[in-house]
């Protein structure tokens, strides 16, 4: 990622009658490299909660409490998706980090599960944005026992 920032008073002309700025990018200097790119945190955390649950062994994101109040707000029109539930980011100018609340599918080893998410997530994390991600962490907070189907579609209902 170039930064390539100037300030107010830069965008003026030179005594010869020649832009200040030609000096700085050049005519003929690459689009890419005129101007600066910010990706919010958001946008971030959209990726790589997406690629976490694309990884087989992932049952959800989000601390318990997390989950119940993302299931309500799912309900709630224009209460968002919960791509982001349970995942959180650091950005900086060049690097990320990210932070992973998940609830793994019983039977799976959670080792190996932690492992495909973290090269799944830094790969589609640095693929679309261009950040070094400088570290995964991951907390797993449950385990999904497959019986738990029922009880949760409860949970969830309005009564």
């Amino acid at each position: 990622m170039t930064d390539n920032t100037t300030s107010a008073g830069e965008y003026g002309r030179l005594d010869g009658g020649e832009s200040a700025l030609r000096g700085r990018t050049g005519a003929g200097a690459p689009a890419e490299t005129r101007g600066k790119t910010t990706i919010a945190d958001g946008v971030v955390a959209k990726i790589a909660g997406m690629a976490a649950r694309e990884v087989a062994g992932i049952y959800n994101l989000g601390a318990g409490m997390a989950r119940a109040l993302g299931a309500v707000r799912e309900r709630v029109p224009g209460g968002g998706s919960g791509v982001t539930r349970g995942v959180k980011v650091e950005v900086g100018q060049r690097q990320a980090a990210v932070d992973l609340e998940v609830v793994v599918e019983y039977g799976v080893s959670i080792v190996d599960v932690a492992g495909d998410v973290r090269t799944n997530v830094i790969s589609a994390v640095e693929r679309m944005t261009g950040l070094e991600v400088v570290e995964v962490n991951i907390a797993v907070d449950d385990v999904h026992l497959p019986d738990e189907e029922e009880s949760e579609s409860d949970e969830g209902r309005v009564r």
